[in-house]
């Protein structure tokens, strides 16, 4: 079930000015994007029989267009602590639709997930081409999902999991789902493995709610991505990578998706009140 917020998220008025500003952002957006996609997939079909499930050129794509993507928003993006270099996954908390260009940004990674994204306009085609695990909600699938990540994992993906199952305002973090961590404890993984947590924090433009990037609940992708276009000025976004874990050294699942929980919400939580600090 999705997490609803307790009041409705504040409506956003377009003026003609917004309009001509989403105008001018979207539509060189959208040509970069969907241009690279052409691409990707043209190499691809080289990539893919030469070198199998390892995608050593078109991840660069990828990352070339959500680095492009930041420029063409005027989203500063900044990034704190040190990326894993081990064999392993990283979790993160999930704040809007804007965590896959800031972690494609950051690092050439795979998503992991939940399988209605591949059928969604827009969205779904760039999740696809880009490499997306996507998992269904059905524990007769679970044996054959866990297969994937060990095959993902072992070819040396770094896969990037959402463990709190949906999207938030921005402004917290909800209880990790420990059944998405049980692949990383299969005999074959977990004496290799590093998990890292990442905690992204979003933080609004002057004048605006601090929830305002926040994709959640049953808000509409359009009318999202439309206020996100058109914000002058935009806020910024900060990634904070903690240090990485081995997966060995904790006894179960539940123990490390606890630990992973914690150290991405005290990143959230002290970074806010970092930014909070500084605007009194």
């Amino acid at each position: 079930m999705l997490w609803e917020a307790d009041t409705a998220a504040d409506p956003y008025a377009m003026t003609p000015k917004r309009v001509l500003v989403a105008i001018l952002r979207g539509v060189p957006l959208a040509i970069i994007t969907f241009s690279c996609l052409g691409l990707l997939l043209l190499v691809r079909l080289i990539e893919r029989p030469v070198y199998g499930l390892r995608r050593p050129i078109t991840p660069h794509i990828t990352q070339f267009v959500c680095r492009a993507a930041f420029v063409i928003l005027g989203i500063k993006r900044v990034v704190r602590g040190r990326e894993q270099i081990n064999q392993g996954a990283l979790v993160a908390n999930h704040a809007s639709w804007l965590d896959i260009f800031t972690l494609n940004a950051s690092k050439r990674i795979y998503f992991v997930s939940k399988s209605e994204v591949a059928s969604w306009p827009g969205i779904g085609w760039l999740a696809r081409a880009t490499g997306t695990v996507f998992i269904k909600r059905d524990p007769r699938q679970a044996a054959d999902q866990k297969r994937v990540f060990q095959e993902r994992l072992l070819a040396g993906h770094k896969l990037m999991f959402f463990p709190e199952g949906t999207s938030t305002d921005g402004l917290r973090v909800l209880p990790f789902k420990p059944t998405l961590f049980a692949a990383f404890f299969e005999p074959e993984l977990k004496d290799v493995l590093y998990i890292q947590a990442v905690s992204t924090v979003y933080h609004a433009p002057q004048g605006y709610e601090d929830r305002f990037y926040g994709w959640w609940g049953d808000m509409d992708f359009a009318p999202h991505l439309l206020k996100t276009l058109a914000a002058t000025p935009q806020g910024w976004v900060e990634v904070i990578y903690h240090e990485p874990l081995k997966v060995s050294d904790f006894a179960n699942r539940k123990t490390l998706a606890a630990f992973v929980e914690n150290q991405t919400r005290e990143g959230l939580v002290q970074t806010l009140e970092n930014a909070r600090r500084l605007k009194a």
